[in-house]
C-alpha cells in the first residue's frame, strides 16, 4: 500500500517555520533599532562628551617664575629658556627600550637615567617627563632628523631657574627643586593641586620657600586637538600663565660679597641690620655652596660632598645655628639690673680684671681688668666681670624670669 503525503499540512508547517524565522528576525531588527536609539538619543549627551574628551586635551601651562633682586636691582634668581627631552610614559610600550634607542640619537648618561626613574615614580601626575634637559643645538638637530621614530617623546622649551651669583648668598635666597612625593602631599594638605597643575619644581629653601606662594604666580590652560596618538593637532584656546612676583630684597649683594670674601675659608655667621630701618643689609653664613646643583636633581656625588663635610655647607648658620650670646647679651643684662635694682647708672665696681665665686675665677677678657666701671662704662669696655658681679646678685630666678618672652619686666 503506498501512503500519499498530506503536501497540504507540510505546507502549513514550512509557513510555520518562516513565520517563526521572520518574528526572530524582526525582534532582533527591533532589538538593534532600540540599542541605537538609546545610544543615540538617550545617551547621546554623555558620548558626546567622552568623544570631545578624547578628542580636546586641557593642558596645563605652569606659569614663569617671579625673579629677585637686590636693593640695588642685581638680579639674583633668573629665568633662561632651554630645551628639554621628554617621553610620554602613557604612550610607551616598551620604556626601556625607547631609552636605549633614544641613547643613540642624543646622549643619556647613566645620570639621566637615575633622575628619569626618581621622577617616573614621583610624578605620576604629569603629562611628560624629562629625559634630557638643556639640549644643545647639535642635539635638537640630531634628533628632528630621527623624531619620526619616537611618537612618544617630544622636545619642550622650559624656563629653567638659575643663580647668576653661584656660592654667593646662597643661603639667604635658597634654590628651587623637582616637586617630590612629600611636597605632592603638601600641596594636597593645601588644597592647591590645581595651581600646581603642569608644574614641576618648588622652592626648597631661603626666599625661594619663604615667598614660594609669590613667586610661584598662576597656572594658566591651553585646550589643544589631539590626534588618536595622542599628539597636539592644533590650539583651539588658551588662557595665558600669571608671571609669579618679582621680589627685591633688602640685602645688598655687594657688601654681601665683600663679607663673604673677608670670611674666607673660616666658618661662621655675620648678619649685618641697618639700625634705623632694621633692614637686613647681608646675611652670611660660612661656608657655602651652589645653590644651581639643586635645580634638577644634585647629582650623588655632589650630595654626597656637601652632606659629608665636616664644615657642614648646608646649614643656615644665622638661623639655625646655636651659640653662646656672649657680649651681645650684656645689653640686656644691664637692662635686667637696673629694673631688679641691683644696679643705677651711678653703681660703680672695681674690675681687676677676674670674679672670683668660691675657689673659681672667672677672668676678664682684658687683663689687669678696666678699674673702676659704672653701668655706662661696662658697655662701652665690655666689662665681664661687672656682668659676673651683677648676675650673682641677681640670681639665676630673677634673670630667668626677665629674659622669659612675655614677662612684664621684660
Amino acid at each position: 500500500m503506498i501512503e500519499v503525503p498530506d503536501t497540504g499540512r507540510e505546507l502549513r508547517r514550512v509557513r510555520l517555520r518562516l513565520a517563526f524565522s521572520w518574528i526572530f528576525v524582526l525582534a532582533c531588527f527591533a532589538a538593534l533599532v532600540a540599542r541605537f536609539a538609546y545610544l543615540q538619543v538617550i545617551r547621546y549627551e554623555d558620548f558626546h562628551a567622552q568623544a570631545e574628551d578624547n578628542r580636546i586635551a586641557l593642558v596645563p601651562i605652569p606659569p614663569p617664575r617671579g625673579l629677585i633682586f637686590d636693593r640695588n636691582g642685581v638680579l639674583l634668581a633668573d629665568n633662561v629658556p632651554e630645551y628639554t627631552l621628554e617621553i610620554v610614559p602613557k604612550r610607551v610600550r616598551d620604556l626601556e627600550r625607547t631609552i636605549d634607542d633614544l641613547s643613540k640619537v642624543v646622549e643619556i648618561g647613566p645620570r639621566d637615567r637615575r633622575r628619569f626613574k626618581r621622577l617616573l615614580e614621583d610624578s605620576r601626575n604629569y603629562d611628560s617627563i624629562p629625559i634630557r634637559t638643556r639640549l644643545t643645538e647639535e642635539e635638537l638637530a640630531r634628533f628632528a632628523v630621527a623624531q619620526f621614530r619616537f611618537p612618544s617623546v617630544e622636545i619642550r622649551a622650559r624656563l629653567f631657574r638659575t643663580y647668576p651669583q653661584g656660592e654667593t648668598a646662597s643661603h639667604l635666597i635658597g634654590y628651587i627643586g623637582r616637586i617630590s612625593s612629600d611636597d605632592v602631599r603638601r600641596i594636597e594638605d593645601r588644597d592647591e593641586q590645581s595651581a600646581y597643575a603642569g608644574s614641576t619644581h618648588i622652592g626648597k629653601s631661603g626666599v625661594e620657600l619663604s615667598y614660594e606662594q609669590a613667586l610661584h604666580g598662576r597656572v594658566g590652560s591651553e585646550e589643544v586637538e589631539v590626534s588618536a596618538g595622542g599628539h597636539t593637532v592644533r590650539a583651539l584656546s588658551r588662557t595665558p600663565p600669571i608671571a609669579g612676583s618679582n621680589l627685591v630684597l633688602s640685602v645688598d649683594i655687594e657688601l654681601q660679597r665683600l663679607i663673604e670674601q673677608w670670611f674666607g675659608e673660616r666658618r661662621g655667621a655675620l648678619v649685618a641690620i641697618d639700625p634705623e630701618t632694621g633692614e637686613i643689609l647681608a646675611l652670611v653664613s660660612k661656608p657655602s655652596f651652589d645653590p644651581n646643583l639643586f635645580i634638577d636633581g644634585i647629582d650623588p656625588q655632589s650630595w654626597q660632598a656637601l652632606n659629608e663635610d665636616p664644615f657642614r655647607p648646608l646649614m643656615n648658620r644665622p638661623l639655625r645655628g646655636t651659640y653662646p650670646p656672649g657680649s651681645t647679651y650684656k645689653p640686656f643684662m644691664a637692662l635686667a639690673a637696673l629694673t631688679t635694682g641691683v644696679r643705677t647708672p651711678q653703681t660703680t665696681i672695681s674690675d681687676p680684671g677676674y670674679f672670683q665665686l668660691g675657689n673659681h675665677r672667672f677672668r676678664d677678657s682684658r687683663p689687669g681688668g678696666n678699674g673702676t666701671v659704672d653701668l655706662h662704662k661696662s658697655l662701652v669696655v665690655s666689662s665681664d666681670t661687672y656682668y659676673y658681679k651683677a648676675a650673682y646678685e641677681m640670681g639665676v630666678d630673677a634673670i630667668h624670669d626677665f629674659m622669659s618672652p612675655g614677662d612684664s619686666a621684660s
